[in-house]
């Protein structure tokens, strides 16, 4: 791995995550319309959150930069991060009123489901510039974006100066794209924020309708060999384009192409996979594996995660992960996800 991204061993802290820290209300009388389920299970939510939680139960350490409201569900999620031996000194209670993000799920069947999201007066895109320190930055082996974070002031302008930070302090910068259509006023925003932070990011993490959004300004249009190419001739070195259930491939700024396909499991939901992607995938990168076999991990862990009913909860350990690979081989063959 070293010939693509070099993490500083001498650092305290794995990932430093910036973006959404939200609550999930999942129905536990699934398989109905929204309107018609009476029964909810609570649970921490927002990517970038399930992210930090994935990776810290693959041991490494992680912390957080952002916002919450200052009220029950504000403890629920800090009291939850700690839990999990999340950092969370640079996690902040809004002072005005915002209220953290609540997200409602429809499980209508396990290839359809939807989101309803609450964020109006939103908790998590306050965070400020005056939030954003050095010495956090300095002290970890990788910064990750949520782009979620830049959807409006002052949080996007809170995102880029962390960029900015970890450019000049050495930081590797992952950018997970993770596009919401709430919040955002209009689809140029999207590009000139989502190109802006791509523009400093040494792995960029997307689908291929989200690559599509960040280059819309740019030249609509793009094949993925022409989208890594571009991002290559930026700052990039990983570039991780996914199309669904068709799989996903990681481009690499030596002209690497490494595929894999979704392991096949009997899906519960349709949503939570890309969390568990991310949280498998960048554990690999850790520890300096293979491109293909982190690929592998994180496909693994998204096929675990949309079959079970949390995005956070539910979230495995490494041995959990292997083991499940291990099983998925014997069943189906030892080249069931790869190619």
């Amino acid at each position: 791995m070293g010939k693509y991204i070099e993490f500083d061993k001498s650092r305290p802290m794995d990932l430093v995550l910036l973006g959404r820290v939200a609550v999930d209300f999942n129905p536990v009388d699934y398989f109905h319309p929204l309107e018609e389920c009476t029964t909810f299970k609570k649970y921490l939510g927002g990517s970038p959150a399930n992210i930090a939680v994935g990776v810290s139960r693959h041991g490494l350490k992680a912390g957080f930069f952002g916002r919450v409201s200052d009220d029950q569900l504000g403890d629920f999620v800090t009291h939850y991060f700690e839990k999990e031996g999340i950092d969370t000194s640079r996690i902040r209670r809004c002072e005005n009123g915002e209220k953290i993000g609540l997200t409602f799920t429809e499980i209508l069947s396990p290839d359809e489901s939807s989101i309803l999201m609450y964020r109006n007066c939103i908790a998590d895109l306050q965070l400020d510039v005056a939030d954003i320190d050095e010495d956090y930055i300095k002290n970890t082996k990788a910064l990750l974006i949520s782009g979620t974070s830049l959807a409006a002031s002052p949080s996007r302008e809170a995102a880029i100066k962390a960029c900015m930070i970890a450019k000049r302090v050495g930081t590797p910068i992952i950018f997970d794209i993770d596009y919401r259509s709430y919040t955002w006023k209009n689809k140029d925003e999207i590009s000139i924020y989502y190109s802006t932070v791509a523009g400093f990011a040494d792995i960029i993490m997307g689908s291929r309708e989200e690559f599509d959004l960040t280059q819309s300004l740019i030249k609509p249009g793009m094949s993925d060999e022409e989208t890594a190419s571009y991002w290559f001739n930026k700052n990039a070195k990983i570039v991780v384009i996914k199309h669904g259930k068709e799989g996903s491939t990681a481009h690499t700024c030596d002209g690497g192409k490494f595929s894999i396909k979704p392991f096949p499991v009997d899906c519960l939901k349709s949503f939570g996979g890309g969390d568990g992607y991310a949280s498998g995938f960048l554990y690999g990168l850790f520890n300096g594996w293979d491109i293909i076999d982190c690929l592998e991990f994180g496909s693994a862990e998204a096929s675990m995660m949309v079959a079970s009913h949390s995005c956070s909860d539910d979230l495995p350990g490494p041995e959990a992960v292997h083991e499940f690979i291990k099983a998925e081989k014997e069943k189906f063959g030892d080249m069931i996800a790869r190619g």
